[in-house]
């Protein structure tokens, strides 16, 4: 598994696995070929595909899944690795989005990745409509595959501002019923297991039975939904073609009636069953000319191939017997690949993680008087109860009729279960938390009904290299351009660009447009709000206008959101919440929104400059031409054509570079020197130039001219016309969490009310082996029953999380221990 790799090395890596491809798909036809042959061919191809894909997944821990307009909503984002799970420091950066029902962006984040971590937060809009929100996030690299891919959660928005409780907020759909064949295919004659799965219009399972109908009306087959609204049933097709109907009661006495799939004359059935005491059974069967064939079959776990076997069909009949204990734990994949090397049969199966992270979170007393101190410990250790170390993150919020925490994602059945399958999961934690056998029946329904697969077989065996148009951003957020012809609209190739964002940290950021005028900016340590400027040198050519690309990820996955429904019973809450946010942006709205700035490298991209003059340390001249004439000895100052230029002297060759230096004002190059001289010197600080050659990515620069002003706003210059200047949202900046301590006896008694829902969030903790950690933090003024939600990955892989309640109780009514 590679976990960081460069977009060039990226490019060799493709060349080689796609000869290497291109050489197995020049094999001898499957007929010609001995039996061992094409199973090494294919496993092959399948390591070969996976050197090429990272695969990357994030997890969001979000403080919580009930929120009122004006609220914020914190998050810590966890990236792993997708075969193991361990933290894979691949991407510098993660999109964070909140989508409405209509999945349109209504919050957008860019946040900075640090060793595979990071956090940010939104305040969410007090005009926000009520309703259910999904909350994705996903890597530039993880674009690639499909948005079925990014991390996605359910939260609810309540808007308290609004005189009527709202509405249900999702259109009203009927159920559904699915049925799907193990293996994939119904054949004629072949006994075949069917998956089904009942669902609402929010995706949530529903109880039914139901009979299994031929043409003629006859029942060949009856069924039950069990855990989830899944279920399974056997039975054997008598004829091919479509003609079996399923005829569902629910428990509503409504009926629904589905076709199942249609039947096949001749074909494959892939079985995948309990053979025995920590046995597990793979069975193919076959009719027709393939019930004699030679097949192979692949397993695999996320990236890797733990079986690779030919297998005889005799009869039409075959079988292989696994030892579960040896197979690799999470999703895995088996897959049949006829003679001809097609995958004719793929099935999921789910073995259940024992590696997990055990977190001991106790808090010092079982229940808090109002404005108290609560200590916790945190311990954390792997399944065998040895200690280890990890990173955590933790929420503590109040429980009211209002908050959903069986709907929140936990890390380690998001990690091993969820991102490895299509579509919504309905309470993921069951199926790594229930008792065995109940569980194994429920996770083999759920494998039959929801599979997903990164890539397509036919495309990884012809030999074809993976589109992978989005590179990781292994250092930093990638802003991407079109460079299009203003008069043609056609794009344009092999043009040098600029990025800059005017300010007193002098950053510079360039690229060459690719064929299809495409070019990125390595845009490192860009935070915040910033104007950009973009532009070409317009002396070389000025035929050329920017279209500033979106980060973010156009498309979507279809998510069910279940309808909000309120009633008045849930009116007091509404009205104790709106109170407790009004309450805290009142009195606390300056330290809530609050910003923990990054540290970032004051000095210029290009270093320490050969020259550098402080303007307050020589005569203070009003026009620039003085000051470059006077006292910067390494610009010569010529006039051609009535128009001023600059060349700076080469000091390594000890001569002047002919052609003129990049010329920079607070990091936005000016290429019309007219510009600069205009420049009031007053407002400039400091002058530096580089009298070398200087290499800047894939350009040298004759030199370096950069003026910094006071204010860095460009001293008042504006960029040429023809530049492109947009707003533009960098990294964004960290907020801090603001809770206030009640440490003495005055902060006590301080009358400024204190109603936080959300008492504690804290998204950097770090535990070591053996040491645990001691948060601590202090009750509100509001009695009841608060979650404490603990989640966490260790370096090695092992996730998990942990929760526990605790009481508070008025002043003078608190009991401790």
């Amino acid at each position: 598994m590679r976990t960081a790799f460069h977009p060039s090395y990226l490019g060799r890596c493709r060349a080689a696995v796609a000869a290497a491809l291109l050489g197995l798909a020049a094999c001898p036809s499957a007929g010609a070929q001995t039996p061992a042959a094409a199973p090494v061919s294919i496993k092959q191809a399948f390591e070969n595909y996976s050197k090429l894909d990272a695969h990357e997944k994030l997890f969001l821990h979000l403080d919580r899944t009930t929120y009122l307009g004006g609220d914020m909503m914190w998050f810590k984002v966890y990236a792993a690795e997708g075969t193991r799970q361990r933290p894979l420091p691949l991407s510098r950066v993660a999109y964070v989005e909140v989508l409405n029902g209509r999945q349109r962006p209504v919050l957008q984040a860019k946040i900075e990745l640090k060793q595979a971590a990071g956090h940010g937060s939104f305040q969410l809009p007090a005009t926000l409509p009520a309703g259910r929100y999904t909350v994705r996030a996903y890597t530039n690299w993880m674009k690639n595959f499909g948005p079925e891919y990014f991390f996605r959660s359910t939260v609810t928005v309540l808007n308290t501002f609004a005189a009527a409780l709202p509405a249900d907020t999702v259109k009203a759909t009927p159920p559904d019923a699915q049925f799907f064949p193990e293996g994939g295919s119904l054949v004629k004659g072949l006994p075949s297991k069917v998956g089904f799965k009942v669902t609402d219009q929010a995706g949530r399972g529903l109880a039914a039975e139901g009979v299994l109908l031929d043409k003629q009306g006859k029942q060949v087959a009856r069924f039950a939904t069990l855990r989830h609204g899944m279920g399974q049933f056997v039975f054997t097709p008598a004829e091919a073609g479509t003609g079996y109907t399923a005829v569902l009661k629910l428990a509503n006495d409504q009926t629904l009636t589905r076709a199942l799939p249609a039947v096949y004359e001749q074909g494959y059935v892939l079985s995948v069953a309990p053979a025995g005491p920590g046995q597990l059974g793979l069975s193919v069967a076959a009719n027709g000319p393939a019930a004699a064939e030679e097949l192979y079959v692949l397993g695999h776990a996320g990236q890797h191939a733990f079986l690779a076997q030919s297998l005889r069909l005799a009869n039409g009949q075959a079988q292989l017997v696994l030892d579960k204990a040896a197979l690799p734990e999470g999703v895995l994949h088996f897959t049949v690949f006829n003679a001809q090397r097609q995958p004719v049969c793929e099935r999921l199966y789910f073995r259940r993680p024992n590696s997990r992270l055990v977190i001991e979170a106790t808090p010092d007393k079982p229940q808090y008087a109002t404005r108290d101190k609560v200590s916790l410990r945190l311990a954390t250790a792997n399944g065998a109860g040895q200690p280890a170390a990890a990173g955590l993150s933790m929420a503590v919020y109040r429980l009211d009729s209002l908050a959903a925490p069986e709907s929140a994602a936990d890390i380690r059945s998001y990690l091993w279960l969820t991102s490895a399958l299509r579509g919504h999961i309905e309470n993921p934690g069951y199926y790594l938390q229930a008792p065995e056998p109940e569980a194994e029946v429920a996770a083999d329904n759920l494998m039959l009904t929801q599979g997903w697969r990164r890539f397509r077989w036919e495309t990884l065996l012809a030999g074809t290299p993976p589109a992978l148009p989005h590179a990781p951003e292994l250092n930093g957020h990638q802003i991407s351009a079109r460079l299009l012809n203003k008069a043609t609209g056609a794009p344009m190739a092999g043009i040098p660009a600029y990025l800059a964002a005017p300010s007193r940290v002098v950053r510079l950021y360039n690229g060459i447009s690719n064929p299809e005028g495409l070019v990125r900016f390595e845009a490192r340590e860009l935070y915040g709000p910033k104007n950009l400027v973009l532009q070409t040198n317009f002396r070389q050519d000025s035929t050329a206008r920017f279209e500033l690309l979106s980060p973010f990820a156009a498309e979507h996955a279809e998510q069910p959101l279940a309808p909000l429904r309120l009633t008045e019973q849930n009116r007091a809450e509404l009205t104790q919440r709106h109170l407790q946010v009004q309450a805290q942006n009142a009195y606390f709205r300056k330290v809530l929104g609050a910003y923990a700035q990054s540290l970032t490298d004051s000095l210029a991209f290009y270093g320490r400059p050969d020259e550098r003059y402080r303007l307050d340390d020589f005569t203070r001249f009003k026009v620039m031409e003085e000051v470059m004439r006077e006292y910067v000895p390494g610009v010569v100052v010529r006039i051609r054509k009535g128009q001023f230029y600059f060349m700076v002297v080469d000091n390594g060759n000890r001569t002047i570079f002919t052609d003129e230096p990049m010329v920079l004002v607070d990091g936005v190059p000016f290429f019309n020197t007219d510009r600069v001289m205009k420049i009031d010197p007053l407002k400039v600080q400091r002058l530096d130039v580089v009298t070398r050659g200087y290499l800047h990515g894939p350009l040298t620069y004759p030199g370096l001219v950069s003026y910094t002003s006071y204010r860095g706003d460009m001293a008042g210059a504006q960029p040429d016309a023809r530049a492109l200047v947009q707003a533009y949202e960098g990294l964004q900046w960290e907020r801090e969490f603001y809770a206030p301590r009640y440490e003495t006896e005055s902060q006590k008694q301080s009358r400024l009310p204190d109603l936080r829902h959300l008492l504690y969030w804290n998204p950097n903790i770090a535990t070591t082996a053996g040491l645990p950690q001691q948060p601590s933090f202090y009750t509100g003024d509001e009695p009841g029953r608060y979650l404490v939600v603990v989640q966490g990955l260790s370096a090695t892989g092992l996730a998990g999380s942990s929760s526990f309640t605790f009481e508070v109780k008025p002043a003078g009514v608190a009991q401790t221990r």
